[in-house]
């Protein structure tokens, strides 16, 4: 059959891509996919089906791009609707290719990546809903993605990092939180998905080059020509890019406002804002990096960066813990730690602001990028398979809290105060599990009936870093 397309051509090809929008494979090519015999359990199913039935060729196995001569790789992902209005954004990060560890550290970025099966992205976005089919799921998007010199300058930064703890023998170290925009993402069914790498006798899980979430919701905000979102600049320039890392950016900013407070910072920077305000720290940072206050900052969101900003007594200690958002007990219940929410939050990377009292009030003592050390994602991880062990066997609630003379005690809203078995802050010295807010009334659906209570929801709960381990191993570590 004659193609419809030339696949040496990158224009024609994209033109031949778009008029997938609208579609589902599924609906076009019924009968040909069960000649593919694709398992249900390939999450690659829909690119596969897309490359064979609608581009007429064999998907590639080699580090080449698919369309070679056009220099186009064909990528299939998956967008969500957002709650509030009509636009999109990415399920997931997208995952490109897996890393060799062995030719890894033979290469250069240029003979990798740019002449690489991912210099440029053919990218199809499909419409995921639960329980619908990804074969029968809708084609919203489809465009293609060249890098800006800017966001290739940060990509080659964070690549050779992930060379050079390969070539350090720290394969098995490799964590999404050690760059910005070019992550090395677990690939593979379970933790069982082993590698070996050449600078170490222990086994590394298998990784792929990975594009993170913040940076696909970029390229899709791009194709979609949506400018919904406002975004300010870190980085101005590609000279700038090659001189510093962000992170080199950032403290060079932060570092003139030191010993000064909240107030004296804002004095210096012109800039006002209401103190109480709930996105206040937030807002600050934006001063201090000379973003304004109603932009996004764009190499953040790029990167997923989470700022959290903390406050130290004058004897160094901290009193609050440092939360996650609230889980769901029913997604912890079906899903794996390989795939899990909290997996991927402790992988990223974070901006730690710490404001110090010397007595009167709290000075911006110091800011530090951080991401937590495999040793401790170890131990989260035992965490969080008690609390999914605890929510499988319906053991939530533990008793009633009650006063000296065993009288139930109750909350501010006057409901009583429930005790759970969920691993407690004296449990970990890494991080626990409590209610999200004080409102016992704020509750989820629970996968398994509580035994003792004989109910099918409970309070909201997340999981939290515990104040004494962020003192000692963010605040006080060197």
């Amino acid at each position: 059959m004659k193609l419809q397309y030339n696949p040496n051509n990158k224009d024609s090809i994209i033109s031949f891509a778009k008029l997938l929008i609208g579609k589902s494979v599924g609906g076009e090519y019924k009968n040909d996919i069960l000649k593919l015999n694709l398992s249900s359990k390939d999450k690659g199913r829909l690119g596969k089906v897309i490359e064979e039935l609608y581009f007429r060729y064999k998907p590639n196995p080699k580090p080449e791009a698919d369309f070679k001569k056009a220099g186009l790789e064909l990528k299939s992902a998956g967008l969500l609707k957002q709650k509030k209005g009509h636009n999109f954004v990415a399920k997931e990060r997208l995952v490109l290719n897996i890393i060799d560890y062995e030719l890894l550290v033979k290469q250069t970025f240029e003979n990798n990546f740019l002449t690489g099966k991912n210099a440029h992205l053919l990218l199809v976005f499909y419409l995921y809903e639960q329980g619908v089919d990804i074969i029968d799921s809708v084609i919203k998007l489809v465009g293609d993605w060249p890098y800006t010199k800017e966001d290739l300058e940060i990509i080659k930064k964070d690549w050779e990092f992930i060379k050079r703890k390969v070539a350090e023998g720290k394969a098995h170290e490799l964590s999404e939180g050690d760059t910005y925009y070019l992550g090395a993402c677990t690939k593979g069914a379970n933790a069982s998905s082993v590698r070996k790498q050449p600078f170490s006798e222990i086994p590394a899980k298998q990784r792929a080059y990975s594009l993170k979430q913040g940076y696909v919701n970029h390229i899709i905000a791009s194709i979609a020509n949506d400018t919904t979102e406002a975004y300010g600049k870190l980085i101005p320039s590609v000279s700038a890019a090659k001189k510093q890392t962000i992170e080199e950016i950032v403290i060079s900013k932060f570092k003139p406002f030191y010993g000064r407070s909240a107030e004296q910072i804002l004095a210096l920077t012109g800039v006002v804002l209401n103190v109480k305000a709930k996105n206040f720290h937030a807002s600050l940072t934006k001063a201090i990096l000379g973003i304004e206050i109603d932009k996004e900052i764009e190499e953040f969101e790029k990167a997923g960066i989470e700022i959290k900003t903390i406050r130290v007594e004058n004897d160094n200690s901290i009193k609050q813990s440092v939360s996650f958002p609230a889980f769901e007990f029913e997604k912890i219940y079906s899903e794996n730690w390989i795939t899990s929410e909290l997996k991927e939050l402790i992988e990223g990377k974070f901006l730690f602001i710490f404001f110090k009292n010397n007595g009167d009030n709290y000075f911006l003592e110091k800011v530090k990028f951080w991401n937590m050390p495999f040793s401790d994602r170890v131990e989260v991880r035992k965490v969080w398979l008690n609390t999914k062990k605890i929510i499988q066997e319906g053991r939530i609630f533990k008793d009633f809290a009650k006063d000296k003379l065993g009288n139930i005690r109750v909350s501010k809203k006057s409901n009583p105060i429930r005790l759970n078995n969920l691993p407690k802050i004296s449990e970990s010295l890494i991080c626990h599990v409590r209610p999200h807010s004080n409102d016992s009334t704020e509750t989820f659906p629970l996968p398994v009936e509580d035994k003792i209570l004989k109910v099918k929801e409970y309070s909201k709960q997340c999981f939290w870093l515990n104040n004494t381990y962020v003192r000692d191993e963010v605040y006080l570590n060197k």
